[in-house]
């Protein structure tokens, strides 16, 4: 199995090849629709996560969403 090594938020990560964008949200188990991405500086839309491969030393940046009010 080829393994595929990306930066997620800065640190170095192995993954197992080939890896769409949707594939790794679903890997580090993170809730797509409190997330955003970049990848490699450029905004991904949710909609093209699942097109969108990924390859070696890519640089993806993932942001949550937290909620939150006044108390």
């Amino acid at each position: 199995m080829q393994t595929l090594r990306v930066y997620v938020n800065g640190e170095a990560r192995e993954f197992p090849s080939p890896l769409s964008l949707a594939d790794l949200i679903t890997q580090l188990d993170l809730p797509p629709a409190r997330v955003a991405v970049e990848l490699n500086r450029a905004v991904v839309r949710r909609s093209d996560w699942i097109a969108t491969q990924l390859n070696d030393d890519d640089r993806i940046e993932i942001v949550h969403f937290v909620g939150g009010g006044r108390s």
